[in-house]
Protein backbone atom coordinates (compact mmCIF):
# COMPACT_ATOMS: atom_id res chain seq x y z
CA UNK A 1 0.00 0.00 0.00
CA UNK A 2 1.18 3.77 -0.72
CA UNK A 3 1.48 5.96 1.92
CA UNK A 4 0.81 9.86 2.09
CA UNK A 5 1.28 12.94 4.46
CA UNK A 6 -0.94 15.38 3.95
CA UNK A 7 -0.16 19.06 5.16
CA UNK A 8 -2.49 21.94 5.63
CA UNK A 9 -0.39 25.22 5.30
CA UNK A 10 -2.08 27.71 6.66
CA UNK A 11 -1.84 30.88 9.50
CA UNK A 12 -5.05 31.04 10.36
CA UNK A 13 -5.73 27.47 10.36
CA UNK A 14 -2.87 26.54 12.59
CA UNK A 15 -3.82 29.57 14.77
CA UNK A 16 -7.11 27.74 14.93
CA UNK A 17 -8.95 30.70 13.94
CA UNK A 18 -10.32 28.84 10.61
CA UNK A 19 -11.43 25.14 10.92
CA UNK A 20 -9.19 23.12 8.71
CA UNK A 21 -11.80 21.89 6.04
CA UNK A 22 -9.18 21.30 3.14
CA UNK A 23 -6.35 18.59 4.78
CA UNK A 24 -9.24 16.69 5.78
CA UNK A 25 -11.04 16.29 2.45
CA UNK A 26 -7.76 15.63 0.68
CA UNK A 27 -6.82 12.61 2.94
CA UNK A 28 -10.42 11.21 2.40
CA UNK A 29 -9.44 11.80 -1.72
CA UNK A 30 -6.03 10.19 -1.19
CA UNK A 31 -7.46 6.93 0.65
CA UNK A 32 -10.19 6.47 -1.73
CA UNK A 33 -7.11 6.21 -4.39
CA UNK A 34 -5.89 3.93 -2.16
CA UNK A 35 -3.72 5.93 -0.06
CA UNK A 36 -2.83 4.83 3.51
CA UNK A 37 -2.63 8.65 5.51
CA UNK A 38 -0.27 8.04 7.92
CA UNK A 39 0.41 11.99 8.60
CA UNK A 40 -1.06 14.79 8.81
CA UNK A 41 -0.57 18.78 10.13
CA UNK A 42 -1.40 22.40 10.23
CA UNK A 43 1.40 24.19 9.52
CA UNK A 44 1.78 28.33 9.10
CA UNK A 45 3.10 30.00 6.37
CA UNK A 46 6.53 29.62 7.12
CA UNK A 47 9.31 28.88 4.51
CA UNK A 48 11.39 26.76 6.82
CA UNK A 49 9.22 25.17 8.77
CA UNK A 50 7.29 23.55 5.57
CA UNK A 51 10.45 22.49 4.03
CA UNK A 52 11.29 20.81 7.21
CA UNK A 53 8.19 19.15 7.55
CA UNK A 54 8.32 18.09 3.82
CA UNK A 55 11.24 16.45 4.55
CA UNK A 56 10.80 14.38 7.45
CA UNK A 57 7.50 13.07 5.59
CA UNK A 58 9.66 12.07 2.07
CA UNK A 59 11.39 10.23 5.25
CA UNK A 60 8.20 8.05 6.57
CA UNK A 61 5.68 8.36 3.41
CA UNK A 62 5.90 7.59 -0.28
CA UNK A 63 3.58 10.88 -1.31
CA UNK A 64 3.38 14.65 0.28
CA UNK A 65 0.42 16.68 -0.38
CA UNK A 66 0.45 20.05 0.68
CA UNK A 67 -2.86 22.08 0.30
CA UNK A 68 -2.45 26.07 1.17
CA UNK A 69 -0.16 28.53 0.20
CA UNK A 70 0.07 28.72 -3.40
CA UNK A 71 -1.79 31.52 -4.29
CA UNK A 72 -0.11 35.06 -4.67
CA UNK A 73 -0.49 36.97 -1.40
CA UNK A 74 2.96 37.88 0.42
CA UNK A 75 2.78 34.74 2.94
CA UNK A 76 2.00 32.44 0.31
CA UNK A 77 5.07 30.35 0.69
CA UNK A 78 4.58 26.95 -0.06
CA UNK A 79 5.82 26.44 -3.86
CA UNK A 80 9.51 28.46 -3.00
CA UNK A 81 9.55 25.95 0.21
CA UNK A 82 8.92 22.70 -2.15
CA UNK A 83 11.22 23.69 -4.63
CA UNK A 84 13.65 24.56 -1.91
CA UNK A 85 13.49 20.74 -1.04
CA UNK A 86 12.60 18.79 -4.16
CA UNK A 87 15.46 17.43 -6.55
CA UNK A 88 13.53 17.31 -9.69
CA UNK A 89 10.58 18.84 -10.88
CA UNK A 90 7.35 17.61 -12.45
CA UNK A 91 5.82 20.39 -14.52
CA UNK A 92 3.06 18.42 -15.95
CA UNK A 93 1.03 17.89 -13.13
CA UNK A 94 -0.27 21.18 -11.87
CA UNK A 95 -0.51 22.13 -15.57
CA UNK A 96 -3.32 19.59 -15.58
CA UNK A 97 -4.78 20.86 -12.23
CA UNK A 98 -4.78 25.05 -13.70
CA UNK A 99 -5.79 23.81 -17.14
CA UNK A 100 -8.95 21.57 -15.32
CA UNK A 101 -9.08 24.00 -12.83
CA UNK A 102 -9.74 26.79 -15.32
CA UNK A 103 -12.75 24.72 -16.58
CA UNK A 104 -14.53 26.11 -13.62
CA UNK A 105 -12.91 29.34 -12.09
CA UNK A 106 -10.49 31.96 -13.94
CA UNK A 107 -8.73 32.09 -10.84
CA UNK A 108 -7.37 28.56 -10.85
CA UNK A 109 -5.00 30.34 -13.15
CA UNK A 110 -3.60 32.28 -9.78
CA UNK A 111 -2.17 28.57 -8.22
CA UNK A 112 1.28 28.45 -8.29
CA UNK A 113 1.31 24.99 -6.64
CA UNK A 114 4.18 22.84 -7.98
CA UNK A 115 5.14 19.20 -7.95
CA UNK A 116 7.93 17.48 -7.63
CA UNK A 117 10.37 14.05 -6.26
CA UNK A 118 12.39 13.85 -3.36
CA UNK A 119 13.77 10.46 -2.62
CA UNK A 120 11.01 7.93 -4.07
CA UNK A 121 8.81 10.35 -2.78
CA UNK A 122 6.23 12.78 -4.96
CA UNK A 123 5.67 16.25 -3.56
CA UNK A 124 2.33 17.59 -4.85
CA UNK A 125 1.19 21.66 -3.71
CA UNK A 126 -2.74 21.79 -4.43
CA UNK A 127 -4.81 25.33 -3.49
CA UNK A 128 -5.83 26.27 0.26
CA UNK A 129 -9.53 26.25 -0.73
CA UNK A 130 -10.91 22.70 -0.20
CA UNK A 131 -13.43 22.52 -3.44
CA UNK A 132 -9.98 23.48 -5.77
CA UNK A 133 -8.06 20.91 -3.74
CA UNK A 134 -9.86 17.91 -4.13
CA UNK A 135 -11.29 18.86 -8.09
CA UNK A 136 -6.94 19.39 -8.21
CA UNK A 137 -6.35 16.21 -6.47
CA UNK A 138 -8.97 14.75 -8.88
CA UNK A 139 -7.74 15.76 -11.57
CA UNK A 140 -4.07 14.18 -11.46
CA UNK A 141 -4.82 11.30 -9.37
CA UNK A 142 -4.73 8.72 -12.33
CA UNK A 143 -1.08 9.83 -12.69
CA UNK A 144 -0.06 8.94 -9.15
CA UNK A 145 0.40 5.45 -8.65
CA UNK A 146 2.09 5.47 -12.13
CA UNK A 147 4.58 8.22 -10.86
CA UNK A 148 5.55 6.11 -7.24
CA UNK A 149 5.72 2.94 -9.86
CA UNK A 150 8.21 4.54 -11.80
CA UNK A 151 10.05 5.88 -8.79
CA UNK A 152 10.66 2.38 -7.86
CA UNK A 153 12.13 1.70 -11.01
CA UNK A 154 9.08 -0.17 -12.72
CA UNK A 155 9.49 1.03 -15.85
CA UNK A 156 8.12 -1.68 -18.46
CA UNK A 157 4.62 -0.11 -19.46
Amino acid sequence: MKTASVLTISDSAFQGSREDLSGPAVAQRLKAAGFKVVHSSILPDELDQIQARIIECAEITRMIVTTGGTGVAARDVTPEATKGVIERQIEGIPERMRSEGSKKTPLAALSRGICGIRGKSLILNLPGNPAGATESLDSVSSLLAHVLDLLDGKTGH
